[in-house]
């Protein structure tokens, strides 16, 4: 079932979320619920948070960028290794350790449709977390691999990647952001926006 994206401005976005535990009630449906939902706005990457579940859950599907180096044309990046078939659940996770430069790339976010900006992470993580199978695991991720999860990881922490922006830059899109709060925006996917909430109450 797919499920409609929370949109920015939504209190769920900005709150630390809480671990589950194996009782978790629909806890398989939902993640499918999930993937068919990320898949429908063509995103790489979903958090509970944003489906307005304020639980310690995202997935990543990196498959998108693994394609993208497909292309015979292009240069192959060296962040992009691995990513094809790269498809996880991450519950509870923690990550252990952050090292490597910081390096920029223009992020996204299916609840801020229409808004990139070039956000710094460092690129290489450690962390642990348990599969869908309540299978305990600790690896290393690094380059895109890296990144999507430490977009998502901030996710069930309530940060948003505008969160990273200089004062300047949020000023900016202060207006966009407003807008896509109230719904006044066009999007190819189901969303819910706070304000339009407000509205009708």
């Amino acid at each position: 079932m797919i499920l409609p994206i929370v949109a920015y401005g939504d209190p769920v976005l900005k709150k630390e979320a809480e671990e589950i535990t194996k009782e978790y009630t629909g806890l398989d449906e939902l993640i499918a619920n999930m993937f068919e939902t990320m898949y429908e706005a063509s995103g790489v990457g979903l958090a509970a948070p944003q489906i307005g579940k304020g639980i310690r859950l995202f997935i990543v599907d990196a498959s998108p960028f693994a394609d993208d180096e497909d292309d015979e044309e292009a240069e192959p990046d060296p962040k992009a290794e691995g990513l094809d078939g790269f498809k996880k659940v991450f519950i509870n996770p923690i990550i252990e350790e952050e090292s490597g430069e910081e390096w920029g790339f223009n992020e996204g976010c299916l609840s801020i449709p229409k808004i990139r900006e070039e956000v710094f992470r460092q690129e290489k993580i450690v962390i642990s977390y348990y599969d869908e199978n309540w299978e305990l695991k600790e690896e290393t991720f690094d380059g895109y691999a890296a990144r999507i999860i430490q977009h998502e990881y901030d996710h069930i922490d309530g940060v948003l990647f505008t969160d990273y922006l200089t004062p300047l830059k949020k000023r900016l899109l202060k207006k966009k952001l407003q807008n896509i709060s109230k719904g006044d925006i066009e999007v190819d996917y189901r969303m819910r926006f706070p304000a339009r909430k407000k509205a009708k109450n």
